[in-house]
């Protein structure tokens, strides 16, 4: 055995006398002898006598020994095989790992394709509660969010125009767009019966509760069926034109009926007979040149026979009412009808109190007497208007919708003017008609050249076009360019008028103040202190009435004519006392008159602190204090004469 040869030659190494032990026990075990002349035999009897005695002990060593080689036998055996398991487990590991690294690199493959293919199934698989609820509900606020995503899952088949699958998505796709547009047209084409039917339906109610929050359903057709878009858009611009146009109809009507009641017509700077019943300042009239104020006159005011207003009442409320109207239209227009690209609305819901207007135009009338008006002319229901009184304030600039440039301005412009061109003609042109107009002809054109007759006086027509300034500048902050437009019009209509008028009190003031022209058949005008001192009370009535309405310092149109005027009031007064023969009794005369102007000027302090007043008042102390100057220096030469 192996084991057994490497035991003997590492024995026998070590000691070499071993062997012949060994030889010796198995010799003497076996009863064969040693040669009588290797040893003494008084030594060979000792020895063995001496192995005999540890023949025992040697043979249990020597089996001890053989079981231990046997057993390293079989270690040295195990081992052999134990290292050639050891090489085939270790080939097996290591194709084990890289079995190991190829799963692991497929596995970043799919990770990193994971997140795009699951985007690509979720854009192409249309979920079937989306598909159930375009198909089998009508239109809600379910669908709000429904076409929002269907939207966007709508746009992927053309995006992804390569994929199979996409490409086979989208005929359903395209089925499920037909149907939802066809309920959405039939859907915002039901908003409007409550419109056509009832001329009573609070508009900005039905705009900023419902229109606005469906608002992206709308959105939905403009960009997916704009046919059916543009249908809607048409209907809504017919239903409300009708709505407004019967709404102002009726409203200006009813202010006519109530201006007729209360005809002013302009009365020379001249006229009068001086007594009492002359013009004097009226601070509640002079107010209606503001936005803020009294509440505005009510339709159903004009069945009180005995109810009136002045023209610059009338004015105001119908300006009033038009800029709220109007501007809160224009507002909705601009956010509803504009276009706008795909994106994904966010959580937060829209402010419906962007468009609120300060007050609802069309409200339940009560009683209005429909027989004063044309019969083929209404459309059966009475309205009047509501407004609230101290409700004029700006509105909030920041909820309107974001700046538009001038491209998306002109579509939206044109649909708020085929809405409001009836009302913006009602109020450019009927304001100032007779009461026959509104029993007769509906030709509007007819009366364009006559919108200013009669002409009322000039401190109400200056009152008026402080108004329409006013307004104008409301209409700026609430940006409704089509509005501030037609308000300018109508202030360029309005300067010329009060330009006449001042022209024609200048006219006959210097005509009275030359004494005119004489002849056979007519005379030069007289005066009297009385008539003179009604003209300086007229006067003074319309300075301080153009100061109260004038904040500038420099207003050309204004105190140029009130410059002519007071010229020739100087001359009046010099023509009226120059026939006085007695120079004291003559500069006592113009000093009374020059004192009952100051006077006049003089009243209420935040009248005389306007530099306007202030130079006036100068002028006429200037005046009064040289006719004083000369009654002294007249009686100085009277009593130095009599000397």
């Amino acid at each position: 055995m192996p084991a057994l040869t490497r035991y003997r030659a590492r024995s026998s190494k070590l000691n070499p006398e071993s062997e012949v032990c060994l030889s010796g026990i198995r010799t003497s075990t076996r009863g064969s002898a040693l040669p009588p002349d290797v040893l003494p035999k008084s030594e060979v009897g000792q020895q063995s006598l001496f192995y005999h005695g540890q023949a025992k002990d040697f043979v249990d060593l020597h089996e001890q020994v053989e079981t231990s080689v046997n057993l390293l036998d079989s270690l040295e055996s195990f081992l052999s095989t134990f290292q050639k398991d050891l090489s085939s487990v270790s080939g097996q590991i290591s194709e084990l790992q890289g079995r190991s690294k190829d799963i692991d690199n497929r596995l970043k493959s799919r990770r990193r394709i994971e997140k795009p293919l699951s985007s690509l199934l979720s854009d192409l698989a249309i979920p079937p509660t989306l598909a159930i609820t375009i198909l089998d509900t009508d239109v809600g606020e379910p669908w709000i969010a429904t076409i929002t995503d269907f939207e966007r899952r709508l746009d992927v088949p053309k995006v992804r125009s390569r994929v199979k699958a996409a490409r086979d998505l989208g005929d359903v796709a395209e089925g499920l767009r037909i149907v939802a547009a066809t309920k959405l047209r039939t859907f915002f084409l039901a908003l409007l019966q409550p419109i056509r039917t009832s001329v009573t339906t609070n508009m900005q109610v039905m705009q900023t509760s419902i229109f606005v929050k469906y608002r992206s359903l709308y959105a939905f057709l403009q960009r997916q069926a704009p046919n059916v878009a543009s249908e809607v858009q048409k209907a809504y611009t017919g239903t409300v034109r009708t709505y407004y146009e019967t709404g102002f109809r009726r409203y200006v009507r009813s202010l006519g009926w109530i201006k007729a009641r209360t005809p002013e017509k302009p009365e020379p700077i001249i006229s009068g007979n001086g007594d009492n019943s002359g013009p004097h300042l009226d601070q509640d009239r002079l107010a209606y040149a503001k936005i803020d104020g009294s509440s505005v006159i009510l339709a159903y005011m004009a069945d009180d026979k005995s109810h009136e207003e002045p023209i610059e009442a009338i004015l105001r409320s119908l300006f009033l009412v038009l800029m709220d109207n109007a501007t809160a239209e224009y507002a909705f227009i601009t956010t509803f009808f504009r276009s706008e690209s795909f994106a994904p609305p966010p959580a937060k819901e829209l402010d419906s109190a962007l468009f609120s207007p300060t007050a609802t135009l069309l409200s339940a009338d009560r009683g209005f007497d429909d027989r004063k008006s044309n019969a083929d002319s209404e459309m059966g229901t009475h309205v009047s208007r509501s407004f609230g009184g101290n409700g004029h304030g700006p509105r909030d600039v920041t909820a309107r919708p974001d700046l538009m440039d001038k491209a998306e301005r002109t579509p939206l412009d044109a649909i708020w003017k085929q809405i409001l061109d009836p009302v913006l003609e009602y109020c450019k042109v009927r304001l100032f008609m007779s009461p026959s107009y509104f029993r007769g002809t509906n030709n509007t054109q007819t009366f364009v050249t006559t919108v200013l007759e009669p002409m009322p006086p000039a401190v109400p027509l200056l009152t008026m076009i402080r108004l329409t300034e006013a307004v104008i500048t409301e209409v700026q902050k609430r940006d409704c360019p089509p509005l501030e437009n037609f308000l300018f019009t109508m202030r360029l209509q309005l300067w010329p008028a009060f330009q006449k008028i001042m022209s024609e009190h200048c006219d006959a003031l210097r005509k009275l103040a030359e004494g005119g022209t004489t002849s056979y058949f007519s005379r030069a005008p007289s005066t009297t202190d009385a008539s003179v001192a009604n003209i300086c009370n007229r006067y003074i009535v319309m300075f301080n009435s153009f100061v109260i309405l004038t904040e500038q310092e420099e207003e050309t149109m204004i105190f140029s004519n009130l410059l002519r005027l007071r010229q020739e009031l100087t001359k009046l007064i010099a023509r009226h006392t120059e026939n006085i023969s007695d120079d004291v009794a003559k500069a006592t005369k113009q000093s009374a008159m020059y004192e009952v102007l100051l006077q006049g000027l003089n009243k209420g302090t935040h009248l005389s602190t306007h530099p306007k007043s202030q130079k006036e008042i100068a002028y006429w102390a200037e005046k009064e204090e040289e006719a004083r100057r000369r009654i002294v220096s007249i009686a100085q030469s009277r009593r130095i004469g009599k000397r």
